[in-house]
């Protein structure tokens, strides 16, 4: 949930955080997306931090001031981090992570019975249901010692694949992710489940195989990609718990002992998109991009195409480019543009096919305007709308300055459903189950906003949750009404 209008977001500059921590002299290095210090909560450290012999294992977000301790899993906001310098002065013991929620532990605990009731897949009953399970996920080719290494079992009663999510901390079970599939006539769809849920899965899938010595990483964005890659090149490589969604904040102190990144999160136009904006939180300097093709699909479709991962791996492209270009620099991507335009055109509308006539699709950095008197539906067909794109894994923020977030998200829910769940309460909790895990946020601004706070919680957003959408309905409450007559 975004903060509340009543307090914005304390925004904190990273001249204010090194302002801060040399005060308070507490030594720090620059890293890539965040400053390292020695963290305020391990245990039988001295009064003050010096910078010798100390590991550096507390990660302050250079963006947001939020601070990460990769040894004790202690969490916070800058404040937070303020607070307990505060209390080490006065030599009271920080504020460590306390018990998790009941809603955490009891994710955990049907994580675990999952966790149990599944089998490594070279332990099923005859080889031929394991060679039909492989088939079934395009997996014939990862072999058994891949999956061993990645600790991938298989869930026999739900025909699912089971992607355990191992503390960084201490190896316990913290969650896992269940893949299935479902077959649309000839079409193939993976179905993906998490315990805990979506919001609060921070799995990145392969963590606890990284040693400290590894530089080189490939990111990915699915686990399937990541087994690939792996056996077929021997590097590092790691999967995002969302896919090309989004690369939630919280994730990036674990990749900060890499000085390169590639990233190879699918094979359209939209995973390319994400490659470039993850590609700025994690530092375009130490980034590379494998651009989606022909000869360069998933890295699980490449080892079933027989192709040479490291060879793609070696071509892929510097994220950061210079201010200058030559046509020869571009050339690859004008063409990708041409092979690919229904992509170019952005995100189809699977509800409105007469709308993707007029508009072609979502695409970033385009602004669409819908005008019309009181009550003829604006906001009935914009929810609905944003509704389509958010079912596509568009990441979208809603601005609902006109009707409050509980009718709107009703609205929404009624939409999703497609069926009116008054009459159908026993199905509500069903639905908004399925509703909670789109990637959907409300800012919970009402009536007329100071624009700059607006825009402040907005850039915040997009940092944090990756939104490509952003909905305002309506600019003429947001902007109050004196305001119109002066500049509409």
């Amino acid at each position: 949930v975004l903060p509340s209008p009543e307090g914005p977001v304390p925004s904190v500059s990273i001249t204010e955080i090194r302002q801060y921590l040399r005060a308070q002299s507490i030594p720090f290095h620059d890293g890539y997306s965040c400053l390292h210090t020695p963290s305020l909560f391990t245990e039988g450290r001295e009064n003050q931090p010096s910078a010798t012999n100390v590991p550096y294992t507390l990660f302050i977000d250079k963006t947001t001031g939020s601070f990460l301790c990769t040894a004790t899993l202690a969490e916070g906001t800058w404040q937070d981090f303020q607070a307990n310098v505060e209390l080490r002065h006065r030599g009271v013991p920080p504020a460590s992570s306390e018990e998790p929620e009941e809603d955490t532990r009891r994710a955990r605990e049907d994580a675990r019975c999952v966790w149990d009731r599944s089998l490594p897949l070279w332990e099923l009953l005859d080889e031929d249901e394991t060679n039909e399970t492989k088939a079934m996920f395009g997996i014939s080719l990862v072999t058994d010692a891949t999956l061993k290494r990645f600790g991938v079992r298989y869930l026999r009663t739900a025909k699912s694949l089971v992607f355990p999510w191992f503390s960084p901390r201490d190896a316990t079970l913290k969650g896992l992710k269940l893949l299935r599939v479902e077959k649309k006539g000839d079409a193939v769809a993976y179905v993906e489940e998490t315990l805990p849920r979506f919001d609060s899965y921070r799995n990145l899938f392969g963590l606890p195989l990284i040693s400290r010595r590894d530089t080189e990483l490939v990111l990915t964005g699915w686990e399937l990609d990541a087994l690939a890659l792996h056996q077929a090149t021997g590097v590092a490589s790691l999967a995002l718990p969302r896919g090309a969604t989004c690369l939630p904040p919280a994730l990036l102190p674990y990749l900060e002992q890499f000085k390169r990144i590639t990233l190879w999160l699918g094979e359209d136009l939209r995973s390319w998109e994400a490659a470039k904006l993850f590609a700025r939180k994690l530092s375009l300097k130490r980034c590379s991009l494998v651009r989606p093709g022909d000869l360069q699909p998933r890295p699980l479709e490449a080892l079933n195409q027989g192709l040479n991962l490291t060879k793609i791996l070696r071509a892929a492209l510097p994220a950061s480019h210079k201010s200058i270009v030559s046509f020869r620099q571009l050339r690859e991507e004008v063409f990708g543009e041409l092979v690919n335009t229904e992509q170019v055109a952005g995100i189809k509308w699977a509800r409105f096919p007469e709308l993707n006539k007029l508009l072609k699709g979502h695409r970033r950095g385009e602004l669409t305007i819908f005008t019309g008197p009181t009550g003829s539906g604006k906001t009935t067909f914009i929810s609905e709308y944003a509704l389509d794109l958010c079912m596509q894994g568009v990441c979208t923020l809603w601005g609902s300055f006109e009707i409050n977030n509980i009718r709107l998200a009703k609205i929404m829910l009624t939409q999703f459903a497609a069926q009116r769940l008054e009459d159908q309460l026993e199905l509500y909790d069903e639905w908004a189950d399925r509703f909670e895990d789109l990637p959907l946020y409300f800012m919970t601004f009402h009536g007329q906003q100071n624009i700059k706070t607006v825009i402040d919680t907005m850039q915040h957003a997009v940092y944090m949750y990756d939104i490509t959408h952003v909905v305002v309905d309506n600019l003429q409450f947001m902007m109050g009404h004196e305001h119109l007559s002066v500049d509409r």
